[in-house]
């Protein structure tokens, strides 16, 4: 015969009450008393090392500051054209400690013999006599304190032909005569080399009539050198 199994006492499982974590309590009176806060930027707690490259990181970021300041007060400036109008735009530098005298008479020479760098827009080179014209008179020289006088020779010469001839050149109307017209207006006077005409086989009528006709470019510049002008090459 089988034994008979014995019946099994079933086991009871004791239910675990999850543990509750209790959260510390904050001394919030302790956090901010200023003697007892341990701040890992408290200088007396900084090797020299560490002050000094904190000290070098404070001023780059000041210093950059300062420049995007800057850059934002330049940006939101009107161009000026105290002189020359129109063409050249400059601004004031109030922060500028070397300027020109507006008590001194200025006697320029602009010898250019740069090209158009884009036939379809104002030469740079052109703009940049009516910049220089305009930069003195922003820092207080009177027009009649400054005489200019340009002469243009080698590439510089095609910014002078007349829009006829430019456009067959170019395909466009010259943009740069109403630059040279806006600085006869301000009282520059406007040359063109006559040896850089005959190489490259330009006429007078082939050019903007306010322009004067040089013996060359070469001996302009000696002459007025001579006369006290000073050069700038363009």
């Amino acid at each position: 015969m089988k034994a008979t199994p014995k019946p099994t006492t079933p086991k009871v499982v004791e239910k675990v009450k999850p543990k509750t974590e209790t959260k510390p309590k904050v001394d919030y009176d302790k956090l901010c008393d200023d003697n007892k806060l341990s701040n890992k930027y408290n200088s007396a707690e900084l090797s020299n090392s560490e002050k000094t490259k904190l000290m070098k990181a404070t001023y780059f970021f000041v210093l950059c500051v300062a420049a995007f300041l800057f850059s934002v007060a330049a940006a939101a400036q009107t161009p000026q054209f105290p002189i020359v109008k129109g063409f050249g735009g400059i601004f004031e530098i109030p922060d500028a400690t070397e300027r020109p005298d507006g008590t001194l008479e200025y006697k320029i020479l602009v010898d250019l013999t740069s090209p158009s760098e884009d036939p379809k827009q104002i030469s740079r080179f052109v703009d940049n006599v009516a910049r220089m014209m305009n930069l003195h008179g922003l820092a207080g020289v009177t027009q009649d304190r400054i005489k200019v006088k340009v002469v243009l020779h080698g590439g510089g010469i095609f910014t002078l032909l007349n829009d006829e001839n430019y456009k067959k050149k170019y395909e466009v109307d010259n943009p740069n005569l109403a630059v040279f017209e806006a600085l006869e207006e301000a009282g520059a006077e406007i040359l063109v080399c006559g040896q850089s005409l005959i190489a490259r086989n330009l006429k007078t009528a082939d050019l903007w009539p306010g322009v004067t006709i040089a013996h060359s470019a070469l001996t302009t510049i000696t002459t007025y050198s001579m006369k006290g002008y000073i050069v700038l090459k363009f």
